[in-house]
C-alpha cells in the first residue's frame, strides 16, 4: 500500500535522502537532550545551513535554495518521522523567511535572508499576547513613531524560537485608535536595548521547543524596520501568510499520523499477549485498519492542497479545512495508537506517548480549529 505523492519528483527524492540522513544522524540522537534543556543546540541551525536545508524555498539571489514549498514539505515530513518537535525550522523556513520575501524592502531581504539561510540568524514571529490569542485585532503591543524611530512597548507569549531568535517580526499597533487597520509588522533585532526574553514556557508537549515570553520596554527601532511600504498593512500581511502556516501544520500532522501508525503496527506484531501477538486480535486489526484509512484520506487531501499551493490555487477555506481536519484526526489516531501500546504508550521512553502530547497543540496554534470552522462557514 505504498503511496506516492503527486508532487514528488526525482529531485525531491534525492533531497529526502539527504534530509532523512540529517535527521537520523544529527537530530534523532539528541531529541531527549533537547527536551531536557528545552531548546535545540544553537549549532544545529548552522549545520542545517551548511547542508542547504534552511530557506530552501527562498530564491538563490537571497541565499536560499531556489526551491518551492514542496522542498519545505519534505523537511517537515522527515522531522515528523523521527518524532522531533523541538526544532522550529518550519517556522524559520516556511513562515519568517516568506514574510521578508513577500513584504521586505530589497535592503531588508539582502540583509536578513542570506543569514537566515546560513543559520547565522534564527527567525521568530511575535503575534500572541497574554490577553489575546486568535483575536489578533485586540493586541496591545504598540509601536509609536518618534522621529525616525518606532518606540515599542508591550509583551508577547507562546513565541516559537523565542529564546534563540536573532530577528523577530513583531505584530504591533502603529495606530492604537484603529482595530485591524492599525496593525503593522516591525522587525526587531534580538540585541536591541529594552528587549528582554522571559522564561521558556513549561508546556505539556513540545517540551524541547523554546517557546518563550518576550518583553518590549521602550525598544527603539528605525522606521526602516517596518515590514511593508506603509503602516497599517500588518493584518492583511498576516492573513496572506497564515494559509501557508496552516498548510505546514497539516503536512506535519499527516506525517505524524503515518509515523504513529507504522510504529504501532510494528509494536503490535512484536508484542505478545495471551500467547499471540497483539496484532492477532481482531480489535487491534480493526483499529489499525481504521487508523490507516484515516491517515490515507488525510494524506490524499493534504497532497492535493500541496499541489494546489504550488500552482497558486489553494484558497483560504480549503487550507482551513486541511488544518482543522488533519490535526483533529491526528489526535484521534494517536490516541488509538497509545491505547494499542498499552501501559508503555504512556511512558516517555516510547516515542508514541511524546507524539501524542506534542500533537495536541496543533489544534490550537495558527488559529484554533474553532476559528478554522468559522473561516470555512463564511465560504458556504
Amino acid at each position: 500500500m505504498t503511496h506516492v505523492s503527486p508532487w514528488a519528483t526525482d529531485d525531491l527524492d534525492d533531497l529526502r535522502g539527504l534530509v532523512r540522513s540529517f535527521f537520523e544522524k544529527t537530530v534523532a540522537p539528541n531529541v531527549d537532550k533537547y527536551v531536557d534543556q528545552h531548546h535545540v543546540d544553537r549549532d544545529l541551525w548552522n549545520q542545517a545551513g551548511e547542508l542547504g536545508l534552511l530557506c530552501m524555498s527562498i530564491p538563490e539571489e537571497y541565499g536560499g535554495g531556489g526551491g518551492t514549498f514542496a522542498h519545505e514539505a519534505v523537511l517537515i515530513e522527515e522531522q515528523a518521522r523521527v518524532g522531533d518537535s523541538s526544532w522550529g525550522v518550519s517556522l524559520h523556513n516556511g513562515i519568517i523567511a516568506h514574510y521578508l520575501l513577500a513584504y521586505g524592502t530589497e535592503e531588508q531581504k539582502q540583509r536578513w535572508l542570506p543569514k537566515m539561510a546560513s543559520g547565522e540568524v534564527v527567525g521568530a514571529i511575535a503575534m500572541t499576547e497574554p490577553g489575546t490569542g486568535s483575536d489578533l485585532q485586540s493586541i496591545k503591543t504598540k509601536a509609536i513613531r518618534d522621529g525616525d524611530d518606532y518606540v515599542i512597548d508591550g509583551s508577547k507569549t507562546f513565541i516559537t524560537n523565542g529564546s534563540q531568535a536573532d530577528l523577530i517580526i513583531v505584530v504591533v499597533k502603529t495606530d492604537t485608535s484603529e482595530g485591524a487597520k492599525g496593525i503593522s509588522l516591525v522587525l526587531v533585532e534580538g540585541d536591541r536595548e529594552g528587549f528582554r526574553r522571559g522564561r521558556v514556557l513549561d508546556k505539556i508537549g513540545q517540551r524541547g521547543q523554546d517557546t518563550s515570553e518576550l518583553f518590549f520596554d521602550g525598544v527603539r527601532v528605525p522606521v526602516a524596520n517596518l515590514l511593508g511600504t506603509e503602516e497599517g498593512q500588518g493584518f492583511i500581511q498576516l492573513m496572506q501568510q497564515l494559509p501557508q502556516e496552516r498548510l505546514i501544520i497539516a503536512v506535519a500532522s499527516v506525517a505524524g499520523m503515518e509515523s504513529a501508525v507504522a510504529q504501532t503496527i510494528a509494536y503490535t506484531k512484536d508484542r505478545q499477549a495471551f500467547g499471540r501477538p497483539v496484532f492477532g486480535f481482531q480489535n487491534t486489526k480493526f483499529k489499525l485498519a481504521e487508523a490507516a484509512t484515516e491517515t490515507r484520506i488525510a494524506r490524499v487531501f493534504v497532497d492535493d492542497c500541496i499541489v494546489k499551493h504550488l500552482t497558486g490555487e489553494l484558497d483560504i477555506p480549503t487550507v482551513a479545512m486541511a488544518k482543522w481536519w488533519t490535526t483533529d484526526r491526528a489526535m484521534s489516531v494517536l490516541d488509538e495508537c497509545v491505547q494499542l501500546f498499552g501501559g508503555y504508550g504512556y511512558m516517555s521512553e516510547y516515542p508514541i506517548g511524546r507524539m501524542w502530547a506534542d500533537g495536541r497543540v496543533q489544534k490550537i496554534y495558527a488559529g484554533t480549529n474553532e476559528i478554522m470552522k468559522e473561516i470555512i462557514a463564511r465560504s458556504l
